[in-house]
């Protein structure tokens, strides 16, 4: 987890948080956000509100086993929905240990409260990054952040693409190399075993190769920047989460 702890994953979900709720607090509530085809910014807003009432219930009930959980709620004023949940957000996430027990939804994870606390915090980044992209006010990431970012991506929630009901069936090897800091991963796809992501060893040879800045890599593998990559289109598509 390169040094990151709830702590700072609660301390980024805050950070990340406040200008998110900025950003569409301002919009108009029915100007489409490009990043994500077919939304406005209500759309956007009520997905962020319903992501966080799912996602606390794991942290608030500590519940090891997947919850049957409420309906989307029906004729709310997207905005107050939302800070409701922020509110509720700002309360749960610090008062919770990362090593409380609690289902998670990976194969490639524990079934302890951290992972929520990373998920949280990444989420609400990438809908900030949705939100200032639409407005036209994009504010730079943290690189450090940019790079857990990216080993959850190809780690903790590659690997529950292999949960579905459909899961990925492409074969391959993946490269991954940073240019503005030192990390390097692969990652082994194989059909029907959970993705294998390490540190990479000098000089392998992969089917695909990613380079880039961290924070280019890291919203690229959400489809919201060009990723330069060559090699099998296979493997990148497995890839991308978005």
């Amino acid at each position: 987890m390169g040094g990151w702890n709830p702590q700072r994953w609660t301390e980024k979900f805050t950070e990340q948080a406040s200008m998110f709720r900025a950003a569409v607090g301002k919009a108009d509530p029915e100007a489409k956000v490009p990043s994500c085809p077919g939304w406005t910014f209500t759309e956007l807003t009520l997905h962020v509100g319903r992501f966080l009432q799912t996602s606390l219930e794991y942290l608030r009930s500590g519940s090891t086993v997947r919850l049957n959980l409420p309906p989307v709620p029906q004729d709310v004023v997207p905005l107050e929905y939302l800070d409701a949940q922020l509110a509720l957000a700002a309360e749960v996430l610090p008062a919770v240990p990362g090593n409380r027990p609690a289902w998670t939804f990976s194969p490639a994870s524990p079934d302890l409260a951290w992972v929520w606390h990373r998920r949280i915090a990444h989420e609400l980044d990438l809908r900030r990054w949705d939100a200032q992209a639409a407005l036209r006010e994009l504010v730079s990431g943290d690189t450090d952040f940019a790079v857990d970012g990216i080993e959850e991506s190809l780690g903790t929630l590659l690997a529950a693409k292999y949960a579905t009901d459909v899961p990925p069936s492409a074969k391959g090897t993946a490269f991954i190399q940073l240019t503005d800091v030192p990390e390097a991963w692969v990652v082994t796809l194989e059909p029907g075993v959970v993705p294998e992501l390490r540190a990479a060893w000098p000089g392998e040879e992969t089917d695909l190769q990613i380079t880039g800045e961290a924070q280019i890599v890291h919203y690229g593998l959400w489809g919201r920047l060009p990723l330069k990559a060559t090699g099998d289109k296979n493997v990148l598509n497995v890839l991308k989460l978005d």
